[in-house]
Parts: C-alpha cells; sequence; structure tokens
C-alpha cells in the first residue's frame, strides 16, 4: 500500500482494514468455494459500507470531488488487498514460494493514479516475474472470481515483466496504463523491479514520440466529440476541455519528469503556480461533478445531460439568481473551468515545444508558417508566431491587448501560448482602454474583418481579453441557454454566427444559403451587420427581454467602437427585431397579405430586410447542426421576396384578384386541360385557395384530384424538394374533425406535420395538404413509410382500431424533453389577420400534441383553415389560422375564453386524453 491516500481524512470509517482482516480470518474452514463465497459476502459487505460513507462525504462536502474521487480508490485498494491476503493464505496457501511463484498486483489507469468515480471500471494488472505458475493462476482466477460477484467492473491484464514492457513498447494505450501504475498488494520488490524496466526500456529516450501520441490522441476524441468545449451536454470525462484533457497534461509530465503529482509540474517548470492552482480547481470540480453523476444515474455516465444537470447543480449548492437559475450558473461555472483548462493546455504545450523544438521547427503546437520578419509593431516573431519581446509588454501599453489579435488577423498568424498567457494574466488591464479610440479601431477591425473573424475572436475570448474589453459580452461568456434547441453556450454561438456571416460574405456557404449570398453583395451597412450579430443574444440571462435589452446595450455600444449615429440605430433595431423574420415565417401564415403587409409595415426599408435575412440566417444555422434545414430556407426566402415587393413599390401589391388570376392561367397552361375541364376545378375552390398554395402545389392537386375523380378517399405522398420535406395530399368528404385524425394517423406513421394547409370544396369535399418529415427532418420518402403512413391515414378515417389507444402505446420520442418546465401558453389574435383568428399555443413537445390540440379545436366548433408547425428542441409552437362554422373570426369573449381553456387543458396534457 503507498501513502497515496496519506491525506484522506477517517480513513478508518470508509473501510476499517483490520475489522475486516480479523473477520476474514475467522472464516471456519471449509471448500474452497464455500469459503470463497463467505468471505465475498464480507467483502461485499464492507464494501457497501464504504459505498455509503464515501457517498454521505460527497453530499456533506459536495465539492470535493478529488477527496471523493480519492475515497472511492482507497475503498477498492483496502478490498483487493484483504481479498489478496485471504487467497493467499487461506485458498491457496504457499508456505515455501519460489522466487518464480511472486506475483504483484498493480492499479493502472486512473486507478493507479488514486481517482475512482463511483461506478469507474477497476483497472489491475497481474504481474509475474516470467510465465505464469499453476500457483499464480490459482490465485489470479480466484481473486478475479470474487471481484465479479461484488459485481465490480473489473479491466485486467495478466503478464510476465517481459510480456509487460513489450506490451508497453507496441501499444501507446497499455505504456499510458502502466505509467500510472501503483502497488497495491503483492510482492514490491516485483513491482520495483516491473517499474525500474519500464522506465528504462519504454520510456527513456521515447518522449517524443509518446507527446506525439498523446496529442494525436487528443484531436481525435476532441473530433468525436463535436470538437468544441461548449456543447450543453457535454462529456464529463472525454470532452473537449475535461477530464482527459487534464489527464493528458499529467501523462505527458510524468512521462518527461518522472513527477508524481500534478503539484510537481511547477517544480520542473511546466506550470507557475497560479497556473497549477487553476488546474487544480478544475480537476476538483470535474471529479466532483463526475461523481455526483455517477451516484444519480447508479452507472458509469459521464455525459451530463439536462435531466441530471438540474440535479446536481442542487446537489453543489448552486442558488438562483435574478434572470439566471441555478442549472444555468452551474453549468457556466463548467464551462469557465473548460475554458482554463484550454488555456492551461496552450501554455503547457508551449513549454514542450520551447524544449522539444529544433532548428526553427515547432513539433505539437499549429501547424508552421512562412518565415516572417523578427519584429511587428513591437512584437516579437517567434517561429511564424506573435510574441512578447518582455513580460511587460501589455502594461506598457494596454491597447496592445487588442493590438496582437487584429495583427494577428491581419497578417495570418498564430500567437504564442506564453504570449496568450500573458493577455490572460494582464486581461483586466483592458478596462483602462474600453474608450481608447486606437483600442475600439483595432476591435472593430477584427470583428468586421474580411478573413477569419472567427478563428481570432475565439482566441481573443480564451484569453478572456474579449469578455474584458466588452463588458457585457463577458457577462455571456460560458452562459448556457437551458433549453433543448441551443446546442452552444451563447458566447460559443455567437462566435460561431459571425464566422458564419464571414463565410456568407465570401460566398462559402452559397449552395446552403443561396439568398443570403446572392443580396450580400447590396448590403450598405456590413459594419452594422456584424456589429448587430455581435450583440444579439448580449443581454441574455439578464430577466428581461433579451431583444430589448439587448438593442440597449448596442445604442451604447455602437458609438464607442466607432459607428455613425445612422449605423448605431440600424444596429440597434435589428437587435431588438432579431426574432421578427423568423417568428414571421414558421408561426405565421404567409398566404396571409396582412402577415407580410404586418412585417413590412415593422422593416420599413429593403436595406434593414436585407440585413434581417442575412441576420436571421446565421442566427438559425449557429444554433447547432441539423437546425438548419431546406424548410426554414424556403419560409424565409417566401417571406422575403414577399416583403421586398411590397417594400420596393412603396404600396399594396398587386390586387387579389389579379394574383388568383396570374395562378390560374399559370396553372392553365401547364395542365393543357380543355377549357371546360379547367372551368370546373377552378369553380370548385374558393378564393383563398388560390391566395394560399404556391404553384407547384396547385399543379399537383389539379393532377391528384384529377385521377382521384370519384373515390371517397385518395392520398398521395411525393418529396417536395423546395421545402425538404414530403407533401402528403388527402381528398375525403368533409367532416368534422377529419384533421385531428390525420395528424394522430401521420404520428403513428413516425411523420412530423410541419405545415397543413385545409381546404374545402364548393361541393362538400376536403383537399388537405400537409408537408411531413421524418424525426431528423428529412423528407419521409421510403417505401415503408409512405405505406405505413397511407395505412395510417385510411385506418383513422375509416375508425379501423382506435386510435387513441395506439396513439397512448406508441413510445414518446423525447423523453428528454421533461427535464424542462415549460408552461403551456395560449395566445388568441385577431389583429393578424383580416379573415382569420389567429391561435398560437406554445408547450412541451410530446407524441400526439398536434392530434390532441386539433381535438381541442374540433370540440370547440371552429374550423382549421390552415397549421403551421415549429419545434425548437423540446418547446413546440403550433399556430392555427380558425374561423367559426360560418367562416367569420371569433370574436365574443366568452368563446375566446373557453376556447383558450380547452387549448390549454390540451397542450398540458392533464384533463385530455388523446383524440381518438
Amino acid at each position: 500500500m503507498t501513502d497515496r491516500f496519506a491525506s484522506l481524512p477517517n480513513r478508518r470509517v470508509i473501510v476499517d482494514r483490520d475489522a475486516l482482516a480479523a473477520a476474514l480470518s475467522h472464516l471456519p474452514e471449509s471448500d474452497g468455494s464455500t469459503l470463497r463465497r463467505h468471505a465475498t459476502r464480507l467483502l461485499k459487505d464492507a464494501l457497501d459500507a464504504g459505498r455509503a460513507e464515501v457517498a454521505r462525504r460527497l453530499l456533506a462536502e459536495p465539492s470535493c470531488g478529488l477527496q471523493a474521487a480519492n475515497a472511492q480508490a482507497y475503498l477498492i485498494d483496502e478490498v483487493v488487498g484483504a481479498l489478496h491476503r485471504f487467497v493467499t493464505a487461506r485458498l491457496h496457501p504457499l508456505h515455501n514460494p519460489t522466487a518464480g511463484e511472486r506475483l504483484t498486483v498493480l492499479a493502472v489507469g486512473g486507478y493507479g493514479r488514486g481517482e475512482m468515480a463511483p461506478h469507474s471500471d477497476v483497472d489491475i494488472a497481474f504481474v509475474t516475474p516470467a510465465k505464469r505458475t499453476p500457483h499464480s493462476e490459482q490465485v489470479i482466477e480466484s481473486m478475479l472470481y470474487a471481484l465479479w460477484d461484488l459485481k465490480l467492473k473489473v479491466g485486467h491484464s495478466s503478464r510476465s515483466v517481459d510480456e509487460m514492457i513489450r506490451e508497453a513498447c507496441n501499444d501507446v494505450t497499455v505504456r499510458t496504463a502502466l505509467l500510472e501504475a501503483r502497488h497495491v498488494c503483492g510482492d514490491p520488490d516485483l513491482h520495483a523491479e516491473a517499474m525500474r524496466r519500464f522506465k528504462a526500456e519504454v520510456q527513456a529516450g521515447t518522449e517524443r514520440t509518446f507527446i506525439g501520441q498523446k496529442l494525436a490522441e487528443r484531436d481525435e476524441r476532441h473530433r468525436r466529440m463535436g470538437d468544441t468545449r461548449y456543447v450543453v451536454e457535454p462529456n464529463i470525462k472525454e470532452g473537449k476541455g475535461a477530464l482527459r484533457d487534464l489527464h493528458a497534461l499529467f501523462w505527458i509530465g510524468k512521462y518527461i519528469h518522472d513527477v508524481d503529482r500534478a503539484a510537481q509540474l511547477v517544480d520542473v517548470g511546466l506550470f507557475t503556480t497560479e497556473e497549477y492552482r487553476q488546474f487544480h480547481r478544475a480537476d476538483n470540480f470535474f471529479w466532483a461533478v463526475r461523481c455526483h453523476l455517477h451516484a444519480l444515474t447508479g452507472r458509469a455516465e459521464d455525459r451530463l445531460t439536462f435531466d441530471v444537470q438540474r440535479e446536481i447543480a442542487e446537489r453543489m449548492r448552486f442558488r438562483d439568481r435574478p434572470g439566471r437559475s441555478k442549472v444555468e450558473r452551474f453549468m457556466q461555472y463548467y464551462f469557465l473551468q473548460a475554458k482554463t483548462v484550454g488555456t492551461l493546455t496552450g501554455v503547457f504545450l508551449a513549454h514542450l515545444d520551447e524544449r522539444f523544438a529544433a532548428r526553427g521547427r515547432r513539433w505539437f503546437a499549429l501547424p508552421s508558417f512562412k518565415r516572417r520578419p523578427g519584429k511587428l509593431h513591437g512584437f516579437v516573431l517567434d517561429r511564424g508566431r506573435l510574441a512578447l519581446p518582455n513580460d511587460g509588454f501589455f502594461r506598457e501599453d494596454p491597447v496592445r491587448l487588442v493590438e496582437i489579435f487584429q495583427l494577428a488577423d491581419k497578417h495570418g498568424l498564430e500567437v504564442h501560448p506564453l504570449a496568450m498567457r500573458a493577455a490572460a494574466r494582464d486581461a483586466k488591464l483592458a478596462d483602462e482602454v474600453r474608450d481608447d479610440p486606437r483600442a475600439n479601431a483595432l476591435f472593430l477591425d477584427v470583428l468586421t474583418s474580411p478573413r477569419d473573424p472567427e478563428l481570432v475572436l475565439r482566441w481573443m475570448n480564451e484569453s478572456g481579453v474579449f469578455g474584458r474589453f466588452v463588458p457585457d459580452f463577458g457577462r455571456v461568456v460560458a452562459q448556457m441557454q437551458f433549453d433543448m434547441y441551443h446546442h452552444y453556450t451563447v458566447d460559443e454561438h455567437t462566435i460561431r454566427a459571425l464566422g458564419l456571416l464571414a463565410r456568407v460574405e465570401k460566398g462559402g456557404l452559397r449552395d446552403d444559403h443561396p439568398m443570403a449570398t446572392a443580396i450580400f453583395p447590396q448590403i450598405v451597412s456590413r459594419r452594422a451587420l456584424y456589429v448587430a450579430v455581435l450583440c444579439h443574444d448580449i443581454a441574455k440571462g439578464r430577466g428581461g427581454d433579451h431583444s430589448v435589452l439587448g438593442a440597449e446595450v448596442a445604442e451604447r455600444l455602437g458609438p464607442r467602437l466607432g459607428l455613425t449615429d445612422a449605423e448605431t440605430e440600424t444596429v440597434a433595431w435589428l437587435v431588438r427585431h432579431h426574432l421578427l423574420m423568423s417568428a414571421t415565417a414558421f408561426k405565421r401564415d404567409l398566404s396571409d397579405f396582412k402577415t407580410i403587409l404586418d412585417f413590412a409595415g415593422v422593416v420599413q426599408s429593403p436595406e434593414r430586410l436585407r440585413l434581417l435575412l442575412v441576420l436571421t440566417v446565421v442566427d438559425i444555422r449557429a444554433v447547432g447542426p441539423g437546425v438548419w434545414n431546406s424548410w426554414k430556407r424556403q419560409l424565409l426566402s417566401e417571406l422575403y421576396e414577399a416583403a421586398e415587393e411590397v417594400l420596393r413599390l412603396g404600396h399594396k401589391q398587386r390586387g387579389r384578384a389579379e394574383r388568383i388570376a396570374a395562378k390560374q392561367a399559370t396553372l392553365r397552361g401547364a395542365l393543357g386541360w380543355s377549357d371546360d375541364a379547367f372551368a370546373a376545378h377552378v369553380r370548385r375552390f374558393p378564393e383563398a385557395y388560390w391566395i394560399a398554395e404556391p404553384d407547384a402545389v396547385l399543379l399537383h392537386n389539379a393532377r391528384f384530384m384529377a385521377e382521384a375523380a370519384g373515390r371517397e378517399l385518395a392520398i398521395d405522398a411525393q418529396v417536395y424538394p423546395d421545402r425538404g420535406a414530403t407533401l402528403v395530399t388527402i381528398q375525403a368528404a368533409d367532416h368534422p374533425g377529419l384533421f385531428y385524425r390525420i395528424a394522430g394517423a401521420i404520428h403513428l406513421a413516425g411523420g412530423n406535420i410541419i405545415d397543413a394547409r385545409i381546404h374545402t370544396t364548393r361541393d362538400g369535399c376536403a383537399l388537405d395538404n400537409f408537408l411531413v418529415q421524418d424525426p431528423l427532418g428529412r423528407p419521409f420518402d421510403e417505401a415503408g413509410q409512405l405505406a405505413r403512413l397511407k395505412t395510417a391515414i385510411e385506418d383513422a378515417l375509416a375508425n379501423r382500431g382506435r386510435l387513441a389507444d395506439r396513439l397512448e402505446a406508441k413510445p414518446a420520442a423525447r423523453t428528454r424533453a421533461d427535464a424542462f418546465p415549460i408552461a403551456p401558453n395560449v395566445l388568441i389574435d385577431n389583429h393578424a389577420s383580416n379573415r382569420f383568428t389567429v391561435v398560437e399555443v406554445n408547450a412541451r413537445d410530446r407524441p400526439a400534441l398536434l392530434n390532441q390540440l386539433a381535438h381541442a379545436l374540433f370540440q370547440s366548433r371552429v374550423t382549421i383553415h390552415s397549421a403551421h408547425v415549429a419545434t425548437y428542441g423540446e418547446r413546440a409552437v403550433d399556430v392555427f389560422y380558425v374561423t367559426d362554422l360560418t367562416g367569420d373570426r371569433i370574436t365574443q369573449p366568452q368563446r375566446l375564453r373557453a376556447l383558450e381553456r380547452r387549448l390549454l387543458d390540451a397542450a398540458a396534457g392533464e384533463r385530455m386524453e388523446v383524440a381518438a
């Protein structure tokens, strides 16, 4: 046993070694199987009691992560040691062992380091001098069976010293595990011999190779985990900036300098005392989170998912603050620690770089740049990286804190990690130059750079200079948004949006964003757009409307950065209305001309329209992977084109009759029907149908209805490329409840409705168009899917089987949404449309929600004319355009209250059964 746990308080309370040994020694003699079973029971009792004590200590001191991890490893040490003594003394005694029958048991990996979470693997190595003897095999086998009986997950190896050395030379994973090998029990001299040979035959002279392998391994792990430390459900062990990154630093330091503890990295010059304190603080916090995570889930879980974040924040005693919940404060602290790990890694690698680089080469940092002049504005160029001529360079002129990043961007240079360390240390000096015109001009150059502002702004953020220079931005650094829609922290989302803006401007995203790319050259207020993207979420977490509060920030920040009064006004307007375009496009009926007029009335100018479109696109795209899709692109494009026509003409666009006539003429030319046949088709539909549907759908509907003539029910499904969805068209005899039954059937078939248009012909036929996607936002177009869809709709409309029972039996698709408290909300608006009452329902997304809401509308005796379905992570926003049964808007207060109450019940899912 080592002194690894000497600082652990009250170890005997965790496990009493003497009492456990006495209990094992007093077990009555019996056959080997029975004896091992009795011993296992004693060990299990000791293990359970020890785990309970470790769990109690963690709850009593919830932030003492390293102590909890040490206590868990100490408990396993005592159990394994007691088991080994029992096996060698009682089960397989050997009174005169030879040198070849020696055996040592080593803890390796994290267990060897003395750090384990409650459900971590027990990684042990059985080492023998040479080939295993029958006695060694008996001992190893008995110990493993007992450990398995204890329900421990054991990672084990059994090798001779020669085999151990050979495997370590060939496999970097084995080498890393053995690097932290620690003697637990067995022959101590054999352990000493094995470690001596490991250092002499494996470590010596291979430092450069080991470092390269560990850094390559780290890069691959980061790539696997999304290559950002700011995902809102991070992996506490493997994620970027998490525990494994800290371990990698320690492994490298230990491999080179043979240190035993991280604190010794200060002695060998790889960290300063303050940097070690930061290392220790992050290590301690991450271990606390990991131990709580294992305790809560009851398994070796390392992903910090939404459903456990709230509970861990509670356990670790975080408290709510105005505008910030305890879980958001907890996660912000997590991301700040992850950010610290990134900074420490850069400094650490810089020291290695200085030590191992030769003849102007760099081995472990970013790729080399071409040779540059030796100096640039007073900064020194160290092998293509901006460095400082002396340690007080920033203190001499704090403007240099911004200038170093501006020069890096302008000349395509990397900032030397030691300069980053100095910038982080001196970041507070940025307070002194916030109002300095030179500093603000340099910052604006970086922000609006035509090159790669995202990279340099991220460096600036990592150093802490960004948040100091723009304090409002500093308030959202590492701030998460506790929902399933946003994938990144606010600062990471903002920096990604700025990077996307630069790529759109350069034409790099033409395929994904053709309209935004096409209109960008027409934008006059380029600087205002970049500043607006910076400010659009800058006021999140302040307890009010972040759009309004952000506009106030923009009004203060614009003049400071050197924007004109007109530019500042534009920035403030864009921030105030940055959600307007997406809310209109995704939640309102774009065929209702009042929607377009209302939107254009707020926008007021073509330039603002262009700016708002581009801002909306990069904002949505920067939310996370998979959030942007062709359906959103199409809706935004339709809104932009319709609003542009209004704004350019300066008055109402072509009249309703002219628009209908133009659509009918286009359809007639495409169909090639006789005059009588086409006239009969036109007479079947009211004017609203011709306004609501685009030309492609009008053509499809006409051909579909002609083919379905004489049939009571006809169903068609085809991919609609412009919307990235499948257009499902149903023709049936109109009757009450048709919509909610179809909605339930589409859900049963595995489809998600993203838009719906409900039409009734003058001869009593219902023609309904649904846009349907699969759960991943792709067209619902596989043959099996479409067959299930048609069958489900036919069965629902024919009342074959109980739709309600089948909906209730369908498993929930999004159980994680239950982690978010979302109070249902119903908004009824009689001003958004001249012809319809617009009903908006906000609720937690769940299976069959649309079916239940539609059923509530059916019970309220209203007619649904169109439905618009949007999902933002766990939140669903469903908007219905409705009238009463006579086709008028619903205006009676008593009826509106009843409608609201019924929809609230359906949205809450409390007193509303799934609609049959």
